[in-house]
């Protein structure tokens, strides 16, 4: 073994505490498995903000209906990486669509996440842009001509029928993509709540749990980059789509807030063998993130600001900076509902008799860096997007 795993090791076991059995001493789940249910979160609720418009008829929500599309696509794309990262291979990300596995919960992940992916959002996203694609391909000289006559797939017919059927069929994609985007992180919280040794994973709520932040976390996610990309496009923003993103994100945070209050209520009442282990645990090591992070900054603040903001009718610029910190909070604050479930449930022993302690580190496969890199990533991958594929840009539907 070389020196600095013995330091490691040392490091970890002067903050152990109580009993512990020997392979609890290092998680095995870091940093990187707390940012692919984050990730793929963003994807699902982004895409459901977006069926909002086109399945539900909410007008008001036009603006940001292509934002949300690409903000889904630009997540989706890396999902998997951060999985693939922390098994030191990220290479070899691709191989989980060409490879899914039926008898492993984690690998059937590759059948939801290639379905989503192909059928439904690239899909939704060429059917949409399909007559634009076409009149830029006319428009543009040079080598972006030739990008836009590739992606239209030798499709040119911009006829009133044609539209039609782009419509229709981008609408038939859209309501199937709605359970799709159900399944997609439902399907993430079920890998959790399947696990029945660990007691603060094994609950029937944690797939509707999971689903609830993630699309608490994707709305917040597609107000934030409509606000962002409104500023630097120098465009008003729009304080009727901001009012109406808010409304449902706060319907939406208290159902999540309701459905993790349930959950912790009936830990309480039911107070199985390991409650008490799981009480030390809430109330020490994960105090901060937990009570702090999660439930202060990420949803009580947030609840409160929304509430305020559905009466307050004042002050432009007030109100937009409102929604702009509710945003980043919420954000926050899912963020830390998934440190806490995936680094939270680790901590504590098997014996339910001590915990062990988790040190994150800045370099490395597993590192901060490299969660942030995961993070960031999908965020150039959206500005290239916007590029490629502006909707300000797109040529106005006939009615």
């Amino acid at each position: 073994m070389e020196p600095h795993h013995y330091q490691h090791l040392y490091d970890i076991l002067t903050h152990a505490q109580g009993y512990i059995f020997p392979n609890e001493i290092d998680l095995q789940w870091g940093i990187l498995i707390v940012v692919y249910p984050f990730i793929t979160g963003l994807v699902a609720g982004a895409f459901i903000l977006a069926s909002l418009e086109r399945v539900f008829k909410v007008k008001v929500l036009k603006p940001t209906y292509q934002i949300a599309l690409l903000t889904a696509l630009s997540f989706l794309l890396v999902a998997t990486m951060p999985l693939i990262s922390h098994l030191s291979q990220p290479q070899r990300a691709y191989e989980i669509l060409i490879t899914p596995h039926s008898t492993s919960a984690m690998a059937i992940f590759g059948f939801v996440y290639l379905w989503y992916l192909m059928v439904v959002l690239l899909l939704e996203i060429w059917f949409d842009y399909r007559p634009s694609m076409v009149v830029w391909s006319n428009e543009k000289k040079g080598v972006m001509r030739l990008v836009y006559r590739i992606l239209t797939l030798g499709v040119n017919d911009v006829s009133p029928r044609a539209l039609k059927w782009d419509r229709k069929l981008g609408y038939i994609i859209t309501v199937v993509g709605i359970p799709s985007a159900f399944i997609l992180h439902g399907y993430v919280g079920f890998i959790f709540g399947s696990i029945k040794a660990n007691p603060w994973w094994s609950t029937p709520l944690m797939p509707i749990i999971f689903l609830f932040s993630a699309m608490v976390s994707g709305i917040a996610l597609v107000m934030l980059v409509y606000m962002i990309i409104s500023y630097f496009r120098k465009t008003v923003i729009d304080l009727n789509v901001l009012d109406t993103i808010g409304k449902y994100l706060f319907f939406v945070l208290i159902l999540d807030f309701t459905l993790e209050g349930l959950d912790q209520i009936q830990r309480i009442y039911e107070a199985e063998e390991s409650f008490e282990i799981i009480k030390l645990l809430v109330s020490g090591k994960l105090y901060l993130t937990l009570f702090v992070a999660q439930g202060l900054v990420g949803t009580l603040i947030p609840l409160i600001t929304l509430a305020f903001l559905q009466f307050y009718k004042h002050k432009i610029k007030v109100r937009k900076s409102m929604y702009l910190i509710v945003s980043i909070l919420v954000l926050i604050g899912v963020y830390s509902m998934r440190w806490n479930v995936v680094i939270g449930g680790q901590l504590f022993s098997k014996s339910f008799s001590g915990f062990t302690s988790f040190k994150l580190g800045l370099i490395g496969l597993d590192g901060s860096l490299m969660a942030a890199f995961w993070l960031i990533l999908p965020i150039g991958i959206l500005t290239f997007l916007l590029w490629l594929l502006p909707p300000w840009k797109m040529v106005p539907e006939e009615e």
